[in-house]
């Protein structure tokens, strides 16, 4: 007959496992990724050196205020994330945990990540030109637009790129800047039909956006509420399902009239 633990004992034994578990969770690897808000560029202006968008076959306009799509900066998909960043992360306005999944969801080497990245960005910049130049009524065979931004991947920015060939070919429609001589930022996948998609990550954008100087952010409807948990001070948002609501929007806040809020 095995001997009777008293409860105070045997509370003490159950609780070693459990010790046992935080101290190895301590230590070991998560399947995390940290998230921070990352760089921005204007795409109405220059990426070392180079045009963002340069075009051809059609005449365009000089451009006044900033078009600024956003990124954030994650740990690479082989770093080594613990339950103290875990917990530092939580705790903190400017960084964010992430599953892996949901960053790198293709899995992979960083190279071959690397590589999707690129592509999602090619996809997104070729149907950002289509988009434009079907919102303007422009056919692609005609106008030869060339996009240009080095060390950014993914399709987040494919709204802004869409944006922007608007604004180098027809403005606002006016005679007048889209952006008013604002400093607006965004993000936004983009299809070709000029429906707009949600991205990952847009608290801290909002906040990398107000960083440089924006006061305007333009985030996909479906992420308002998480747009607006961590708004900057001084930051505006304005919600987008198509490149035509954000043409609009833009014109309205342009010209003083009502504009969607999130």
């Amino acid at each position: 007959m095995l001997p009777r633990l008293s409860r105070p004992r045997a509370l003490a034994l159950c609780a070693l496992p459990v010790l046992a578990l935080f101290g190895v969770a301590a230590f070991a690897p998560l399947p995390f990724t940290l998230a921070q808000p990352g760089s921005t560029a204007n795409v109405l202006g220059n990426d070392h050196g180079t045009p963002v968008i340069s075009i051809k076959g059609a005449p365009t306009r000089p451009t006044k205020g900033e078009l600024r799509m956003t990124t954030i900066l994650a740990t690479g998909p082989t770093a080594d994330v613990g339950i103290g960043d875990v917990i530092d992360g939580w705790f903190r306005t400017d960084r964010a945990v992430l599953p892996r999944d949901s960053v790198y969801p293709t899995g992979g080497s960083e190279k071959e990540i690397e590589k999707h990245n690129l592509d999602d960005m090619r996809k997104s910049q070729d149907s950002a030109v289509d988009a434009a130049l079907n919102y303007l009524g422009k056919k692609p065979g005609s106008v030869d637009v060339t996009l240009s931004l080095a060390d950014v991947g993914g399709p987040s920015a494919g709204l802004f790129f869409a944006l922007g060939i608007v604004d180098k070919l027809d403005g606002d429609g006016s005679g007048g800047d889209l952006t008013g001589g604002r400093n607006i930022a965004g993000t936004g996948t983009i299809e070709a039909n000029g429906a707009v998609g949600a991205v990952g990550g847009v608290s801290l954008k909002t906040q990398a956006a107000r960083r440089d100087g924006a006061t305007v952010f333009l985030v996909p409807k479906a992420e308002c509420r998480e747009a607006g948990a961590e708004l900057p001070e001084g930051l505006r948002l304005i919600p987008v399902t198509t490149l035509k609501s954000a043409v609009s929007s833009l014109r309205a806040l342009e010209q003083g009239h009502k504009v969607p809020s999130c």
